[in-house]
């Protein structure tokens, strides 16, 4: 009786019955297979091993015959691969392929009679067979002898050669020809021979082997012949060792002016060199570090430009305004004119993205004539990455500090510590430790790293570092930097950079030579309706795609309210502040790492337990700022007490996807709680910034400039601020404060007063 199966074809893979291998599959349609078969032939199919061809395989060239298999056990991986283990039971002779699926053949098959032969001739070949496979396992290191125990428990010339066929290292074909061949008989004759080749092969890898093991015992005894011979000679004065590579390095040590202890190190190690052979496993990893410690910038010095205007013109022609951080290098320049021996400062740049800190570095470099390099420390949590590993190591490298002077092969240049803020401390270890031996001024004039073993001075070297916010910083690295805090830009700002520094520098890039017309109302427009950045980034990518676009598709070189709404389509934001309808909804100010923005603030009230609900991804900070709003309306009686009793009062600060933290929303939370309670409603041209505390004193901010750009972007008219921060306006553009009417405050009981007419 018939009998049908799925069939899965295995290229360059043959399984024999009672044979049992492993296999991975990554392409789906085998995954399928097994996945059908499991499910609806118990876990059985068909293995068929196609002869090995370059062109595709076809169905009529698929053989009739195959191994039933039983699929014992899979496992899926991580990678989405299938790993299987599949177990062949017998071969079947199969009648006819015939099409399962789409892309998925099953084929009928029938048992197979195995002929009879003769038991006198069977008993014989039986015997040779055992005899030849012991002189093979004898021979051969290769095969584990435990296949003897195999052969010897079993009288079945069929099971015998199917056993030794899957221990032999046979090529696929042969074994293909093994699971094709239905005679036993055959087979066995068929593995005689090829075991006896095995044999032969076996005994010439071994005289082969036994030759070279002679080979390099005789030229091992000459080496140490001749070495001995050379010592004598040395000893008595006859001979001087003549190596050129020895002789270099020497010459390249006498001409650096280094540290007595370091140079006697050195020449240790080159005369340790001297010694060894060139086959050594040392000599490739001592050499490698010679030639990295011989040439590194030991007392190479890039001769900088110490002219005050000269630099600060530079600054000026390549970045707009970062009035503190040109100042600093002001200051450093004129400190080093006085005294030619000071260190170079070390200055940490923290601003929100888009600002300049990144190119303002590498202008500071151009600009002072040093060398420039970059390293990005954003989620690192290897130390050894900037220290080195040591060269006792696999593939052991020096620190990034170290790679970057010898590419930089001067010991002053400018180096960029990007993202200081992002590093990760974890079990690899604190890469900010790592960092205070490098920044430290009383420290790195002795920097050790790991792979070179020497101290190298770091004193020379202007060390420039990056982070968005200055909090996630650890506070032992602060306190080794000048911080220079890069605020955002406002949009008359914005305005400016885009004419003299992003268009001309779009001109050169597209090298176009004919100017695009463009107004300032215009690029306010797109400020204000296409970018919500601190920076100007994301302007400078809209701007070359505009000019870019009226530059290739248009003739009147100019960009105008058309050009923008058929080339950037919808506005992507809508700075119009929402109108607040109802009580208990205030607009507070946030200062994120990406700049100012304006949060709102939503309070609401109904029947039930008498308790708090904050929801909106509120931090430890603010849920405590709302503990001291709802202590503070309390102490005050500004409402009655009783409206407490009974009732919820629901804090939500939107968006709610966003985690929010700081103190600067107690005075926003307050005013929305009271807004609910007394059901008063507060301007949506009112937004509030300060913490209060439980006396109602309005505590200062950070990020004042930030977020008053934010209310003046926003269409926000009045913003409540603490008095402690009135100093801050001093540094905010006069457009802005026109445009906003600032109140000061020392106490919340004046905001009381101002918005529900309420004299306390």
């Amino acid at each position: 009786m018939d009998n049908t199966l799925l069939v899965i074809l295995l290229k360059n893979l043959v399984i024999l019955p009672l044979q049992e291998i492993k296999i991975e599959l990554k392409d789906e349609i085998s995954k399928k297979i097994i996945k059908v078969s499991s499910k609806k032939f118990n876990d059985k199919l068909l293995v068929v091993s196609p002869t090995p061809s370059n062109s595709e395989t076809l169905v009529e060239d698929l053989p009739n015959v195959g191994c039933l298999a039983h699929i014992k056990n899979k496992l899926e991986l991580s990678n989405g691969n299938l790993r299987l283990t599949l177990k062949g039971e017998k071969r079947v002779n199969i009648v006819n392929y015939e099409s399962f699926s789409d892309d998925i053949i099953s084929a009928q098959y029938v048992d197979i009679i195995l002929p009879k032969f003769e038991e006198n001739g069977e008993e014989v070949i039986r015997k040779k067979l055992r005899e030849v496979l012991q002189t093979y396992v004898d021979n051969s290191p290769n095969i584990s002898n435990s296949i003897l125990k195999t052969v010897t428990e079993s009288d079945d010339l069929s099971f015998l050669t199917d056993a030794i066929a899957t221990f032999l290292p046979l090529d696929t074909n042969k074994k293909i020809h093994y699971m094709q061949e239905l005679n036993s008989e055959k087979r066995a004759l068929s593995l005689i021979k090829d075991i006896k080749l095995e044999i032969n092969y076996a005994k010439l890898e071994e005289k082969i082997d036994n030759l070279v093991e002679m080979r390099l015992s005789r030229e091992q005894e000459e080496y140490y012949v001749k070495e001995k011979i050379k010592e004598l000679e040395n000893s008595i004065g006859l001979t001087k060792e003549d190596n050129g590579e020895v002789d270099a390095y020497f010459e390249k040590l006498a001409s650096l002016d280094i540290p007595l202890k370091t140079s006697d190190k050195l020449k240790a190690e080159i005369n340790k060199l001297a010694s060894m052979t060139t086959n050594s496993p040392e000599y490739s990893v001592l050499r490698n570090y010679l030639d990295l410690v011989l040439n590194l910038p030991w007392n190479i010095t890039s001769k900088e430009t110490l002219n005050v205007k000269t630099v600060l013109n530079s600054l000026n022609k390549s970045h707009y305004g970062l009035k503190k951080v040109k100042e600093r290098i002001e200051d450093y320049i004129n400190l080093k004119n006085i005294q030619n021996q000071v260190a170079s400062p070390v200055i940490c740049l923290v601003g929100p993205p888009g600002v300049g800190k990144t190119t303002i570095s590498e202008s500071i470099a151009s600009a002072l004539n040093r060398e420039f390099y970059k390293i990005s420390v954003a989620g690192l949590s290897d130390a050894l990455e900037l220290t080195g590993s040591r060269r006792t190591y696999l593939g052991a490298l020096p620190g990034k500090i170290i790679q970057g002077l010898r590419k930089c092969n001067t010991n002053n240049p400018v180096i960029l510590i990007d993202e200081v803020d992002k590093m990760v401390k974890d079990y690899k270890g604190d890469p900010a430790s790592a960092l205070l031996d490098i920044l430290d001024s009383t420290q790195n004039k002795t920097f050790v790293d790991n792979y070179v073993e020497e101290p190298f001075d770091l004193s020379n070297v202007l060390f420039i570092l990056t982070a968005n916010n200055v909090e996630n910083i650890p506070y032992a690295l602060v306190d080794r930097m000048d911080i220079i805090e890069i605020s955002s830009y406002s949009v008359f700002e914005k305005i400016d950079i885009a004419k003299k520094y992003l268009i001309p520098k779009i001109y050169n890039e597209l090298m176009i030579n004919k100017k695009v017309t463009i107004k300032d109302e215009i690029i306010k427009y797109i400020i204000n309706n296409y970018t919500k950045e601190a920076g100007v980034r994301n302007l400078y990518r809209i701007l070359k795609k505009l000019i870019t676009k009226v530059f290739t598709l248009n003739t009147t070189y100019s960009i105008g309210m058309e050009e923008v709404k058929k080339y950037l389509q919808d506005e992507i934001y809508n700075n119009q502040n929402k109108e607040i309808k109802e009580p208990g909804i205030v607009n507070g100010l946030a200062y994120t790492n990406f700049g100012g923005s304006t949060l709102r603030v939503e309070c609401s009230l109904y029947n039930g337990e008498e308790q708090i609900v904050i929801t909106g991804m509120l931090g430890d900070v603010l849920q405590e700022s709302v503990k001291v709003a709802i202590s503070y309306i309390k102490e005050k009686n500004y409402i009655s007490n009783t409206l407490f009793y009974n009732h919820t009062i629901h804090i939500h600060l939107l968006d709610a996807a966003t985690k929010k933290e700081g103190p600067s929303c107690g005075i926003a939370i307050t005013t929305a709680i009271i807004s609910r309670l007394l059901d008063i409603k507060v301007s949506n041209d009112i937004a509030f910034t300060g913490e209060i505390t439980l006396k109602g004193d309005i505590l200062k901010v950070g990020g004042l400039k930030e977020k008053l750009m934010a209310a003046f972007n926003d269409g926000i008219k009045t913003v409540y601020i603490p008095k402690d921060n009135e100093n801050d306006l001093k540094e905010i553009d006069s457009e802005i404060l026109e445009s906003l009417e600032i109140k000061c405050i020392e106490n919340y009981e004046q905001i009381f007063s101002d918005l529900f007419n309420v004299k306390k």
